[in-house]
This record gives C-alpha cells, sequence and structure tokens, in this order.
C-alpha cells in the first residue's frame, strides 16, 4: 500500500498562504515608554544609598561595639582596681584590728603590771613602815638600856664613893646591905636584926646624892624629920657615911622599940 505524504510542503504552501499581506496590528499600536533607565538610575541611587546607610549601621555599630567594649573594659579595671582596693583595706582592716589586739594585749599587760607594782609598793610601804617602827622600838630600847647602862654605872660610880675598905666592916656590923633605888642619884641601905623579936625585919632608908649635901628621902619605917636632920647635919659637917649609917640605925632600933 503505497501511501503519499508531503507535510512538509504542505507547510510550507500555507505558510506561504498566511503570510500578511500589509501591517501587523503589533506595528499599529501605540509605543509605551515604562521608563526603565530612570528606574534604573533611581535604584542605583537607591543602593548607593542603601549600601552608605548599611556602611554607616556597620561603623556605627562598630564603633558602638568598641566602645562597649572599652566601656566594659574601664568597668572591669574599675572592678579590679576597687577589688585590688577592696583587699587592700581588708590588709589594713586586719593589721589595724591585730594592731588593737595587740595593744589591748599590751595595756592588760601593763594594767597587771602596775597593779603589781603597785602591790609592791604597798607591801614595801607597809614593810618600811613596819621597818621604821621596830626601828623606833630598837631605838628606844636601846636608849632605855642605855640610860639603864649610865643608871648603873652612875649608880656603881655612886657606890664607889662609899667603897672604902671600912665600908664592908660596917655592911657586916651593922647588918646593912645597899640597893638601887630605881633612880640614878639615889641608893637604898636595907637594915636587919633591928627588932630583937624578928631579926629578919628590914628597915630602910634612901638617900639622895644629886648634891653634894646628903638628904634623906624616904625611910621605913616612919622616923621623925627632925631626928633625920639631926643626923643629916653630923654626916654633912664630917662628910663621914658611917656616922649616917649608924645615927639611922639607931633611929630605926629607938622607933621599933617604941
Amino acid at each position: 500500500m503505497a501511501t503519499t505524504f508531503e507535510p512538509l510542503f504542505s507547510a510550507s504552501g500555507n505558510r506561504q498562504t498566511m503570510a500578511p499581506i500589509g501591517p501587523s496590528v503589533a506595528d499599529t499600536l501605540p509605543s509605551i515608554n515604562f521608563g526603565f533607565d530612570d528606574l534604573r538610575d533611581r535604584m542605583t541611587k537607591f543602593t548607593a544609598k542603601f549600601d552608605a546607610f548599611i556602611e554607616q549601621g556597620r561603623k556605627r555599630v562598630l564603633e558602638e561595639r568598641n566602645q562597649f567594649r572599652m566601656n566594659v573594659a574601664e568597668v572591669q579595671e574599675d572592678q579590679r582596681m576597687k577589688k585590688k582596693d577592696i583587699e587592700i583595706v581588708q590588709v589594713k582592716t586586719s593589721t589595724y584590728q591585730q594592731t588593737l589586739e595587740k595593744e589591748a594585749a599590751e595595756t592588760h599587760e601593763m594594767e597587771s603590771a602596775i597593779a603589781a607594782l603597785s602591790s609592791q609598793r604597798d607591801a614595801h610601804l607597809a614593810t618600811r613602815d613596819n621597818l621604821k617602827t621596830q626601828i623606833a622600838q630598837t631605838q628606844a630600847e636601846i636608849e632605855t638600856r642605855l640610860a639603864a647602862q649610865r643608871a648603873h654605872a652612875q649608880q656603881q660610880e655612886a657606890q664607889q664613893r662609899f667603897n672604902v675598905p671600912e665600908l664592908d666592916f660596917w655592911i657586916t656590923n651593922l647588918c646593912l646591905r645597899i640597893e638601887g633605888a630605881g633612880q640614878n642619884d639615889r641608893l637604898k641601905f636595907v637594915f636587919t636584926h633591928i627588932d630583937e623579936k624578928n631579926w629578919e625585919r628590914e628597915a630602910w632608908f634612901e638617900l639622895s646624892t644629886s648634891s653634894r649635901e646628903y638628904d634623906v628621902k624616904h625611910c621605913r619605917p616612919k622616923l621623925e624629920r627632925e631626928s633625920v636632920e639631926g643626923v643629916l647635919e653630923k654626916v654633912n659637917e664630917s662628910r663621914e657615911l658611917v656616922v649616917l649609917l649608924k645615927g639611922m640605925r639607931e633611929l630605926f632600933v629607938e622607933a621599933i622599940k617604941s
């Protein structure tokens, strides 16, 4: 079966038949100016302005970021400095506290030392006062002993005035003993065997030697003053003690008998 197909030729024949004979419709339309160049120029300017704005914004952001970083660094530095200052203040405070504690301890020690010294001073003052009292008492005792020694020496000296060989003879024969009378210038003469009824009975008189003239101050038993004055007159004239001793013994014997 033979088929005859000629599309190409048919199409081209048709195109030839469809080709316009006169001007097209598009050519008859009015021309329209969309302003692409102006739009392009405006877009270019906008893009430039936008790029400039972006650049300025970027610069401002960078500057603000740098300023923020600087501020943060300054704040950190301030914090570091403040922390360092706080540490220094803490160290100073600790040192000051230690100094106060040390001064308080030293003050307590000084007060304790002052109290101890005050106690020692009071004890020393009391000891000094006691020593002064003891010294005064010792001096008084020494003065008393010296006075007693002087009195004894004076008594011995006074007795030596009568310490002649015959005094022992009269002491024995007149039953006499000589004693101190408690005063420096007095002697006590004590007789025994003057009472026939009681040989132990004593009679005595005190002789004052404070002046050149002898004087009888006291006697027991009591005698008449005139009789005593008579004996003293004879003694002061003769200056012989035996006259006094014999005369006083005779007066005591007579007084006891009467």
